[in-house]
């Protein structure tokens, strides 16, 4: 067998926006938000199913499924390739757009349901260390859950460390098959439930037809470009930032001193890197990890460069 990368556009709406195979969606939406009892799905309905001729001229670094469960709950499932300004904000309008789009002018807002944005990032994104974050409207002193129907979910891809014998629930075999994809070439054993069992039998590339196949090597090919390019311009930025920090290390020092001015010429300096990377549309981690400057004082840095 030889699977697809699931992260990839083709491969990820065949997954989980497949009509005749929707019992993976139904798996994966149950482990991620650990629905039991009354609350579990049992059939959804998906809002924009696979359709090649549409995804082949498609974006290829946001992807997203919705759908709507038998209660009316909606859920907007995405898979965000690299970290984008505005990613937060998106999520939110994407959220508000699904909660007022399921009535009209005039209906009575208890026909409202809870809708449920799942975010499956390939990199990291929150400060904290686990590979999964919630997010609900809570009341800061209480921690009372104030308004209900809202709730977020992100798995941080980079974040999963576990190895295949060592996943010890559903949610975790689902985790490792989105990160782990492309490099296996056999279903693991212990895969028993059908919906996680259909998603590696519709991941197998062999099984694919040539147009999909095709659409599939010419997304892995564009976000390829896209990434080369990215890197370019980020090294210019980087080179650019290193001699501005230089130059004014060098003056502070005449000014100030030799000390002050080497500390302020680095502190510039990355500043200045980190300045010329925002614009030219870096993510805040890659950033961080570029300039040695905290996730804080980029973001401050990238809503400053704003103004």
């Amino acid at each position: 067998m030889k699977f697809a990368d699931i992260k990839n556009d083709v491969a990820f709406h065949k997954i989980f926006g497949s009509e005749d195979r929707k019992e993976s969606l139904i798996s994966f939406l149950n482990a991620t938000l650990q629905f039991e009892g009354q609350q579990r799905i049992k059939e959804v309905a998906i809002v924009n199913p696979y359709q090649l001729p549409k995804l082949k001229s498609g974006k290829t670094t946001i992807v997203d499924v919705k759908a709507t469960d038998q209660t009316g709950r909606s859920y907007i499932v995405e898979m965000q390739v690299a970290d984008q300004d505005g990613f937060d904000k998106r999520v939110l309008y994407y959220f508000a757009k699904a909660y007022s789009n399921q009535i009209k002018r005039g209906d009575q807002y208890r026909k409202l349901n809870p809708v449920y944005f799942i975010g499956i990032l390939n990199f990291e994104y929150t400060e904290g260390k686990n590979f999964i974050s919630r997010s609900q409207i809570v009341d800061v002193e209480t921690g009372e859950q104030t308004f209900k129907d809202v709730e977020f979910t992100l798995i941080e891809l980079p974040k999963f460390k576990k190895k295949l014998n060592k996943l010890q629930n559903l949610f975790e075999k689902w985790v490792y098959f989105i990160k782990n994809s492309e490099n296996m070439t056999f279903i693991p054993e212990g895969v028993e439930d059908e919906g996680l069992k259909s998603a590696y039998e519709n991941a197998n590339q062999y099984m694919w037809s040539q147009a999909e196949l095709d659409a599939y090597d010419a997304l892995y090919i564009h976000e390829e470009g896209r990434r080369a390019a990215m890197d370019k311009a980020m090294r210019k930025a980087m080179e650019v930032g290193k001699i501005e920090g230089k130059i004014e290390g060098k003056i502070e020092g005449k000014i100030e001193g030799k000390i002050e001015g080497k500390i302020e010429g680095k502190i510039e300096g990355k500043i200045e890197i980190a300045r010329n990377a925002i614009l030219e549309g870096a993510s805040d981690t890659f950033i961080v990890k570029i300039t040695g400057l905290s996730l804080t004082e980029v973001r401050a840095l990238r809503e400053k460069t704003k103004l």
